[in-house]
């Protein structure tokens, strides 16, 4: 789990790396929680994500925002972590450039950020947004949704309540070839205190039938 620094828009970024055991191997950039609020890459839903990718066989970054940790800057309302997110993907491409797959993970602020990334980056094969704040920022940019994946919530969260996170999916699902997918956690509140396996469970039963119809389509377009 070797250190990174990386530049950002704004000097350092301080990050976390592991690189894939095998050639051609997928990648996977992590996004941790509002900086203001103790949101850092060592978030233990964020580090159970970055196990989760790695033991799938990702090579996978997890990184902080500005004013974060080592990362330089200050916080700066999204839209320069947005930068921070960019400059990081940037980063992990260029070491795996060669990847068949990019996926991009948040939780909670970093859920909104990565969805808003996703917006930017058609490379991106799919997502994992795990309590989007669906009740505290604007997602309607989610038209169209260019890719599909996979929303985690809660059943007991008092900070994103599960009405707002499925009104949103109901908003943004409704397009032809794109799929969200939401699992619920019974009792679980905003930080998963005890239900960080059935997180983990969750994300990999979602990567592994995802990854293989994506690897299907890529094959198929190949044919073609």
């Amino acid at each position: 789990m070797p250190e990174v620094i990386m530049n950002g828009p704004e000097g350092r970024l301080e990050g976390r790396f592991y690189p894939a055991k095998k050639p051609n191997s997928p990648i996977a950039i992590l996004l941790h929680p509002h900086p203001q609020h103790g949101g850092s890459m060592n978030n233990k839903v964020v580090y159970q994500l970055y196990q989760t990718f790695v033991n799938q066989g990702f090579a996978t970054l997890r990184f902080n925002f500005r004013g974060v940790g080592r990362s330089q800057g200050v916080y700066d309302r999204g839209e320069g972590e947005l930068s921070d997110a960019a400059s990081a993907l940037d980063w992990l491409q260029t070491i795996h450039t060669d990847a068949p797959q990019c996926w991009i993970a948040g939780f909670s602020f970093g859920a909104w950020i990565g969805m808003q990334l996703l917006m930017r980056r058609p490379e991106i094969s799919g997502f994992i947004s795990i309590s989007p704040p669906a009740n505290m920022y604007d997602f309607s940019f989610l038209a169209p949704c260019p890719a599909s994946g996979l929303v985690v919530h809660g059943d007991k969260d008092e900070i994103v309540p599960p009405d707002s996170v499925e009104e949103m999916i109901a908003k943004v699902a409704k397009q032809r070839d794109v799929i969200i997918d939401r699992h619920m956690i019974e009792g679980a509140d905003h930080f998963y205190g005890t239900q960080l396996e059935e997180v983990d469970q969750a994300v990999v039963a979602y990567l592994a039938r995802r990854m293989a119809e994506i690897d299907a389509e890529l094959a198929k377009d190949e044919e073609d």
